[in-house]
Protein backbone atom coordinates (compact mmCIF):
# COMPACT_ATOMS: atom_id res chain seq x y z
CA UNK A 1 0.00 0.00 0.00
CA UNK A 2 1.53 3.72 -0.81
CA UNK A 3 2.43 6.01 1.96
CA UNK A 4 -0.11 8.72 3.31
CA UNK A 5 2.19 11.19 1.59
CA UNK A 6 2.26 9.53 -1.57
CA UNK A 7 -1.58 9.10 -1.79
CA UNK A 8 -1.94 12.93 -0.31
CA UNK A 9 0.20 14.18 -3.72
CA UNK A 10 -2.24 11.98 -5.99
CA UNK A 11 -5.38 13.26 -4.07
CA UNK A 12 -4.57 16.97 -4.73
CA UNK A 13 -3.21 16.22 -8.26
CA UNK A 14 -6.70 15.40 -8.77
CA UNK A 15 -8.31 17.73 -7.34
CA UNK A 16 -7.23 20.14 -9.34
CA UNK A 17 -7.65 18.05 -12.97
CA UNK A 18 -11.44 17.99 -11.47
CA UNK A 19 -10.96 22.30 -10.87
CA UNK A 20 -10.21 22.47 -14.63
CA UNK A 21 -12.67 20.27 -15.98
CA UNK A 22 -15.23 21.71 -14.27
CA UNK A 23 -14.41 25.46 -15.53
CA UNK A 24 -14.28 23.91 -19.13
CA UNK A 25 -17.74 22.05 -18.38
CA UNK A 26 -19.41 26.30 -17.28
CA UNK A 27 -17.02 27.55 -20.83
CA UNK A 28 -18.62 25.25 -23.19
CA UNK A 29 -22.25 25.63 -21.53
CA UNK A 30 -22.20 29.26 -21.60
CA UNK A 31 -20.19 28.84 -25.80
CA UNK A 32 -23.40 26.73 -26.29
CA UNK A 33 -25.86 28.82 -25.44
CA UNK A 34 -24.28 31.47 -27.75
CA UNK A 35 -23.64 28.71 -30.67
CA UNK A 36 -27.03 27.37 -30.10
CA UNK A 37 -28.78 30.52 -31.01
CA UNK A 38 -26.47 31.54 -34.08
CA UNK A 39 -27.66 27.74 -35.74
CA UNK A 40 -31.28 28.92 -34.71
CA UNK A 41 -30.49 32.04 -37.17
CA UNK A 42 -28.86 29.77 -39.62
CA UNK A 43 -31.28 27.01 -39.91
CA UNK A 44 -34.33 28.87 -41.68
CA UNK A 45 -32.47 30.56 -44.13
CA UNK A 46 -30.46 27.47 -45.07
CA UNK A 47 -33.81 25.85 -45.11
CA UNK A 48 -35.73 28.37 -47.31
CA UNK A 49 -32.60 28.54 -49.94
CA UNK A 50 -33.01 24.32 -49.96
CA UNK A 51 -36.77 24.50 -50.99
CA UNK A 52 -36.49 27.34 -53.53
CA UNK A 53 -33.48 25.53 -54.94
CA UNK A 54 -35.25 22.12 -55.26
CA UNK A 55 -38.28 23.46 -57.25
CA UNK A 56 -35.65 25.08 -59.56
CA UNK A 57 -34.76 21.49 -60.58
CA UNK A 58 -38.52 21.24 -62.01
CA UNK A 59 -38.09 24.89 -64.02
CA UNK A 60 -37.81 25.43 -67.44
CA UNK A 61 -34.21 27.10 -66.60
CA UNK A 62 -30.95 24.51 -66.54
CA UNK A 63 -27.88 24.53 -64.82
CA UNK A 64 -24.93 22.45 -64.78
CA UNK A 65 -25.67 22.69 -60.80
CA UNK A 66 -29.04 20.99 -61.95
CA UNK A 67 -28.03 18.21 -63.88
CA UNK A 68 -27.55 14.71 -62.68
CA UNK A 69 -24.45 12.66 -64.36
CA UNK A 70 -22.91 9.55 -64.17
CA UNK A 71 -21.06 10.04 -60.79
CA UNK A 72 -17.00 9.06 -61.40
CA UNK A 73 -15.34 11.79 -58.92
CA UNK A 74 -16.96 12.43 -55.95
CA UNK A 75 -16.38 15.87 -53.37
CA UNK A 76 -16.80 15.80 -49.80
CA UNK A 77 -16.89 18.07 -47.53
CA UNK A 78 -16.32 17.46 -44.07
CA UNK A 79 -16.60 19.90 -41.40
CA UNK A 80 -14.90 18.80 -37.82
CA UNK A 81 -13.49 20.69 -34.89
CA UNK A 82 -10.28 22.69 -34.65
CA UNK A 83 -9.72 21.19 -30.75
CA UNK A 84 -10.35 18.16 -28.96
CA UNK A 85 -11.74 17.31 -25.60
CA UNK A 86 -15.02 16.81 -27.13
CA UNK A 87 -15.99 13.18 -26.72
CA UNK A 88 -16.54 11.13 -29.54
CA UNK A 89 -17.51 14.20 -32.09
CA UNK A 90 -15.14 13.86 -34.52
CA UNK A 91 -14.77 9.87 -34.03
CA UNK A 92 -18.37 9.48 -35.38
CA UNK A 93 -18.02 12.35 -38.46
CA UNK A 94 -15.00 10.93 -39.41
CA UNK A 95 -16.42 7.49 -39.36
CA UNK A 96 -19.29 8.71 -41.21
CA UNK A 97 -16.72 9.87 -43.92
CA UNK A 98 -14.76 7.17 -44.53
CA UNK A 99 -18.41 4.80 -44.92
CA UNK A 100 -19.31 7.45 -47.56
CA UNK A 101 -15.91 6.86 -49.48
CA UNK A 102 -15.87 3.40 -49.16
CA UNK A 103 -19.37 3.66 -50.60
CA UNK A 104 -18.56 5.62 -53.38
CA UNK A 105 -14.88 3.80 -54.19
CA UNK A 106 -17.01 0.75 -54.46
CA UNK A 107 -19.38 1.71 -56.97
CA UNK A 108 -15.48 2.76 -58.69
CA UNK A 109 -15.65 6.49 -58.39
CA UNK A 110 -12.69 8.37 -57.17
CA UNK A 111 -12.99 10.38 -53.94
CA UNK A 112 -11.59 13.68 -53.15
CA UNK A 113 -11.48 15.53 -49.95
CA UNK A 114 -12.37 19.49 -48.83
CA UNK A 115 -11.51 19.38 -44.84
CA UNK A 116 -12.76 22.15 -42.69
CA UNK A 117 -11.52 22.30 -38.91
CA UNK A 118 -8.09 21.13 -37.64
CA UNK A 119 -8.79 17.53 -35.88
CA UNK A 120 -9.96 16.26 -39.46
CA UNK A 121 -7.27 17.94 -41.25
CA UNK A 122 -5.11 15.79 -39.02
CA UNK A 123 -6.67 12.95 -39.16
CA UNK A 124 -7.30 12.62 -43.33
CA UNK A 125 -3.93 13.60 -44.08
CA UNK A 126 -2.18 10.20 -42.95
CA UNK A 127 -4.69 8.45 -45.18
CA UNK A 128 -4.25 8.02 -48.68
CA UNK A 129 -7.22 10.32 -50.38
CA UNK A 130 -6.82 13.92 -52.00
CA UNK A 131 -7.58 16.53 -50.26
CA UNK A 132 -8.53 19.79 -52.70
CA UNK A 133 -8.81 22.54 -49.92
CA UNK A 134 -8.78 22.83 -46.46
CA UNK A 135 -9.67 25.59 -43.73
CA UNK A 136 -8.56 25.59 -40.15
CA UNK A 137 -8.87 28.39 -37.07
CA UNK A 138 -12.59 28.78 -37.69
CA UNK A 139 -12.87 29.49 -33.60
CA UNK A 140 -16.00 29.33 -31.95
CA UNK A 141 -17.75 31.88 -34.29
CA UNK A 142 -16.96 30.68 -38.19
CA UNK A 143 -18.26 33.62 -40.86
CA UNK A 144 -18.89 32.81 -44.10
CA UNK A 145 -16.30 34.60 -45.85
CA UNK A 146 -13.99 32.15 -44.31
CA UNK A 147 -15.47 29.71 -46.12
CA UNK A 148 -15.88 31.39 -49.49
CA UNK A 149 -12.81 30.23 -50.63
CA UNK A 150 -12.94 26.60 -49.65
CA UNK A 151 -16.18 25.98 -51.17
CA UNK A 152 -15.56 27.77 -54.28
CA UNK A 153 -12.31 25.24 -54.74
CA UNK A 154 -14.83 22.39 -54.69
CA UNK A 155 -17.48 24.40 -57.15
CA UNK A 156 -14.97 25.16 -59.72
CA UNK A 157 -14.09 21.47 -59.60
CA UNK A 158 -17.46 20.68 -59.90
CA UNK A 159 -17.88 22.74 -62.86
CA UNK A 160 -14.81 21.87 -64.98
CA UNK A 161 -16.01 18.35 -64.71
CA UNK A 162 -13.50 17.46 -61.77
CA UNK A 163 -16.40 16.45 -59.54
CA UNK A 164 -19.76 14.58 -60.41
CA UNK A 165 -21.04 14.36 -56.42
CA UNK A 166 -20.68 16.84 -53.52
CA UNK A 167 -21.69 16.15 -50.38
CA UNK A 168 -21.59 17.73 -47.03
CA UNK A 169 -20.60 15.68 -43.36
CA UNK A 170 -20.75 17.26 -40.37
CA UNK A 171 -22.33 16.86 -36.70
CA UNK A 172 -25.93 17.71 -36.12
CA UNK A 173 -27.07 19.38 -33.12
CA UNK A 174 -30.04 17.23 -32.23
CA UNK A 175 -30.23 17.93 -28.21
CA UNK A 176 -27.80 18.90 -25.52
CA UNK A 177 -27.45 15.19 -25.07
CA UNK A 178 -27.47 13.92 -28.77
CA UNK A 179 -24.93 14.91 -31.67
CA UNK A 180 -25.14 12.78 -34.91
CA UNK A 181 -23.35 12.91 -37.79
CA UNK A 182 -25.38 14.05 -41.02
CA UNK A 183 -24.27 14.00 -44.93
CA UNK A 184 -26.31 15.82 -47.48
CA UNK A 185 -25.76 16.06 -50.98
CA UNK A 186 -25.14 19.80 -52.57
CA UNK A 187 -24.71 18.25 -55.85
CA UNK A 188 -26.44 17.99 -57.96
CA UNK A 189 -29.33 19.38 -56.15
CA UNK A 190 -31.80 16.84 -55.27
CA UNK A 191 -35.63 17.39 -56.14
CA UNK A 192 -37.73 18.89 -52.92
CA UNK A 193 -41.44 18.29 -52.31
CA UNK A 194 -43.57 19.32 -54.96
CA UNK A 195 -47.18 19.15 -53.86
CA UNK A 196 -48.59 22.28 -54.26
CA UNK A 197 -46.81 23.43 -57.63
CA UNK A 198 -48.34 23.89 -60.41
CA UNK A 199 -48.30 21.50 -63.67
CA UNK A 200 -46.22 24.14 -65.36
CA UNK A 201 -44.49 26.50 -63.64
CA UNK A 202 -41.34 28.70 -63.27
CA UNK A 203 -39.93 31.54 -61.05
CA UNK A 204 -39.82 35.32 -62.35
CA UNK A 205 -36.39 36.34 -63.31
CA UNK A 206 -34.65 39.67 -63.63
CA UNK A 207 -32.78 40.57 -65.47
CA UNK A 208 -31.43 36.76 -66.92
CA UNK A 209 -32.30 33.87 -65.10
CA UNK A 210 -28.45 32.27 -65.81
CA UNK A 211 -26.84 34.76 -63.89
CA UNK A 212 -29.75 34.76 -60.97
CA UNK A 213 -29.94 31.33 -60.98
CA UNK A 214 -25.71 30.98 -60.56
CA UNK A 215 -25.59 33.14 -58.50
CA UNK A 216 -28.34 31.87 -56.67
CA UNK A 217 -27.01 28.28 -56.67
CA UNK A 218 -23.96 29.21 -54.78
CA UNK A 219 -25.42 31.30 -52.26
CA UNK A 220 -27.13 28.23 -51.74
CA UNK A 221 -24.29 26.23 -51.16
CA UNK A 222 -22.60 28.65 -49.49
CA UNK A 223 -25.71 28.57 -47.01
CA UNK A 224 -25.80 25.35 -46.75
CA UNK A 225 -22.10 24.84 -45.49
CA UNK A 226 -22.21 27.74 -43.04
CA UNK A 227 -25.19 25.89 -41.69
CA UNK A 228 -23.06 23.16 -41.43
CA UNK A 229 -20.47 25.21 -39.82
CA UNK A 230 -22.85 26.04 -36.98
CA UNK A 231 -24.42 23.60 -36.25
CA UNK A 232 -21.12 21.91 -35.32
CA UNK A 233 -19.88 24.30 -33.22
CA UNK A 234 -23.29 23.96 -31.23
CA UNK A 235 -22.52 19.99 -31.46
CA UNK A 236 -18.89 20.70 -30.41
CA UNK A 237 -19.77 22.95 -27.57
CA UNK A 238 -22.43 20.31 -25.64
CA UNK A 239 -20.37 17.42 -26.62
CA UNK A 240 -17.83 19.07 -24.48
CA UNK A 241 -19.75 20.03 -22.42
CA UNK A 242 -21.20 16.55 -21.41
CA UNK A 243 -17.17 14.77 -21.83
CA UNK A 244 -16.35 17.35 -19.38
CA UNK A 245 -19.00 17.02 -17.16
CA UNK A 246 -18.58 13.18 -17.13
CA UNK A 247 -14.81 13.90 -16.57
CA UNK A 248 -15.70 16.22 -13.37
CA UNK A 249 -17.98 12.95 -12.05
CA UNK A 250 -14.91 10.56 -12.62
CA UNK A 251 -12.46 12.49 -10.99
CA UNK A 252 -15.05 12.99 -7.21
CA UNK A 253 -15.25 9.01 -7.78
CA UNK A 254 -11.48 8.84 -7.90
CA UNK A 255 -11.16 11.39 -5.23
CA UNK A 256 -13.27 9.87 -2.80
CA UNK A 257 -12.14 6.00 -3.44
CA UNK A 258 -8.21 7.56 -2.82
CA UNK A 259 -9.69 9.42 0.36
CA UNK A 260 -11.05 5.83 1.92
CA UNK A 261 -7.32 4.32 0.69
CA UNK A 262 -5.77 7.23 2.26
CA UNK A 263 -7.71 6.93 5.27
CA UNK A 264 -7.07 3.36 5.99
CA UNK A 265 -3.38 3.58 5.34
CA UNK A 266 -3.14 6.53 7.87
CA UNK A 267 -5.34 3.86 10.34
CA UNK A 268 -2.86 1.45 9.54
CA UNK A 269 0.14 3.36 10.33
CA UNK A 270 -1.63 4.92 13.84
CA UNK A 271 -2.10 0.87 14.85
CA UNK A 272 1.54 0.17 13.55
CA UNK A 273 2.88 3.01 16.18
CA UNK A 274 0.24 1.69 19.15
CA UNK A 275 1.41 -1.32 18.50
CA UNK A 276 5.47 -0.37 18.77
CA UNK A 277 4.58 1.88 21.95
CA UNK A 278 2.38 -0.89 23.80
CA UNK A 279 5.31 -3.44 22.45
CA UNK A 280 8.19 -0.84 24.04
CA UNK A 281 6.34 -0.47 27.37
CA UNK A 282 5.82 -4.52 28.01
CA UNK A 283 9.67 -4.45 27.42
CA UNK A 284 10.54 -2.48 30.07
Amino acid sequence: MPGTKEIRTKIASVKSTQKITKAMQMVATSKMRRAQERMRLARPYALKMRNVIGHLTQAQVRHPFLEPREPKAVGIIMISTDRGLAGGLNANVFKQTLLLTREWQGKGAQVSLCLIGTKGLNFFRRLDLPIMANVTGLGDRPHINDLIGTVKVMLDAYREGKLDRLFLVNAQFVNTMTQKPDVQQLLPVEPMDTEGLQEHWDYIYEPEAEAILDGLLMRYIESQVYRGAVENVASEMAARMIAMGAASDNAGKLIGELQLIYNKARQAAITKELSEIVGGAAAV
